[in-house]
């Protein structure tokens, strides 16, 4: 499966899925109703690389946007986001996705990840703890999910 760097005309086609997967509310503590200018602002903004990943026939399945987590002397700690269009789950995307930021994060001189919000019920926490994140600290209740109703925030590390 192609996993590249994306362009500037590969947001029209990430927008769909993007606006899907927040509305439902289930794995991004972002508002559920952010406009198309404000993700596009979260998901491309100034410091972020931004990947795709795209089936035999060249549609974009998959994104993430990996950034600083910090700045100064913390700045190569990594932060990265991923999403899946939900009509391809369960192909691979996802984890071909992840193992390729994590050794563009690396090769790009990051010595570590962190994800600062994994919702404890998200499905995706057992493709993180294979990939060799490992949960420091919960922060309880923290995330009204539609159907779990409070659940926890994990923080997840790793070194690169």
């Amino acid at each position: 499966m192609p996993i590249r760097d994306a362009h500037a005309g590969d947001w029209e086609r990430i927008w769909p899925f993007w606006r899907q997967i927040v509305a439902a509310g289930e794995t991004y503590a972002w508002d559920r109703d952010t406009g198309e200018a404000a993700a596009r602002e979260l998901w491309t903004g100034p410091g972020r690389r931004v990947f795709v990943t795209e089936d035999g026939d060249g549609t974009v399945v998959a994104s993430a946007s990996l950034k600083a987590n910090y700045g100064g002397p913390a700045a190569d700690v990594a932060n990265a986001a991923f999403m899946v269009d939900p009509a391809h789950g369960g192909h691979g995307h996802g984890r071909a996705l992840a193992e390729h930021v994590l050794a563009a994060a690396r090769a790009d001189g990051f010595r570590a990840m962190v994800f600062n919000a994994v919702v404890e019920t998200n499905p995706a926490l057992r493709l993180w703890t294979s990939l060799g994140f490992t949960v420091v600290g919960t922060v309880p209740d923290a995330f009204d999910h539609p159907r779990h109703g409070r659940v926890g925030l994990h923080v997840m590390h790793r070194t690169l």
